[in-house]
């Protein structure tokens, strides 16, 4: 009777741990969104999304030069990320026992853990020092750098979980090896990729260090990418150390317009996980 009472006691303590456990990492979470919230709700209106910066001293304005440029440098990223990343994944899953993929395989884990202000400098090194010009483009390369290893990990992890017998089946009806990845497994594992993607850009959305060195900031309104421009990373840091009252009110905004945009981006990818799980369940 002690030992069956002492393994239900240990048990319960136990899951107890748990949900206590998930209670304290959960207790950060809800404090950052509480004062996100409350602070930036009060300041978000239409001028926030659709007016530029006011000139230093001034009240009001907002950053709409901001949020198109961080869209920019979003989809310069991606450009650049996105068919390397499925690329790399495609080839770690269809060749995973060779040394080449291992070396792949651990560069992306390497580059994973790799801080962002490292991958800045790197970029100034060699996008804006040889040209003498912060850019968009080099703000773009910089955040297609941190997006690569997500991308390559997940397409990996999500092609090596379809049924190997749709490869077959596609081998024996004559495919080749590329047709087959291209035209039935990667189809396959879309939803998943779709999810690393996504993931990949939450990941970037707050970024700031990188894009101190490469795109820099720009006060004014530009769509041309061999010229600095703005970000709401680096217009939320400038406006946070500011003097200025209302700049630390448009600060708070643009930290909401962040959270909000990653919690976009994790919502679409939770969609897509389930998906695939809906898509293995039916299997």
């Amino acid at each position: 009777m002690i030992g069956l009472w002492w393994r239900k006691f240990s048990s319960t303590a136990f899951v107890a741990f748990c949900g206590l456990s998930v209670l304290l990492a959960l207790v950060p979470l809800a404090f950052v969104l509480f004062f996100v919230i409350s602070q930036g709700i009060q300041s978000l209106s239409i001028d926030f999304f659709t007016h530029m910066p006011t000139p230093v001293g001034e009240a009001g304005g907002g950053m709409a030069n901001a949020i198109v440029g961080t869209v920019i440098l979003a989809g310069l990223g991606s450009l650049f990320a996105i068919p390397i990343g499925i690329l790399s994944g495609i080839y770690m899953s269809e060749y995973a026992g060779s040394r080449f993929a291992s070396m792949i395989r651990f560069a992306a884990d390497t580059l994973n853990g790799v801080p962002s202000i490292v991958v800045g400098v790197f970029v100034y090194g060699i996008a804006v020092l040889p040209f003498k010009q912060f850019s968009a483009i080099a703000g773009g390369l910089a955040l297609g750098i941190m997006m690569i290893p997500i991308i390559a990990r997940t397409t990996e992890e999500l092609l090596l979980l379809v049924p190997s017998t749709m490869r077959e089946g596609a081998l024996a009806l004559g495919a080749t090896r590329a047709r087959a990845v291209f035209s039935v497994v990667l189809p396959a594992a879309a939803p998943g990729i779709v999810t690393g993607v996504m993931l990949a850009l939450a990941r970037i959305a707050g970024e700031t260090a990188p894009l101190l060195f490469t795109s820099f900031n720009n006060r004014y309104f530009t769509s041309s990418l061999t010229q600095p421009i703005s970000s709401l990373t680096v217009q939320v840091f400038s406006y946070a150390i500011s003097p200025y009252e209302d700049w630390h009110r448009q600060a708070w905004a643009g930290a909401l317009v962040l959270v909000m945009m990653v919690l976009i981006c994790s919502i679409l990818a939770r969609l897509a996980t389930r998906k695939i799980e809906g898509m293995a369940s039916s299997r």
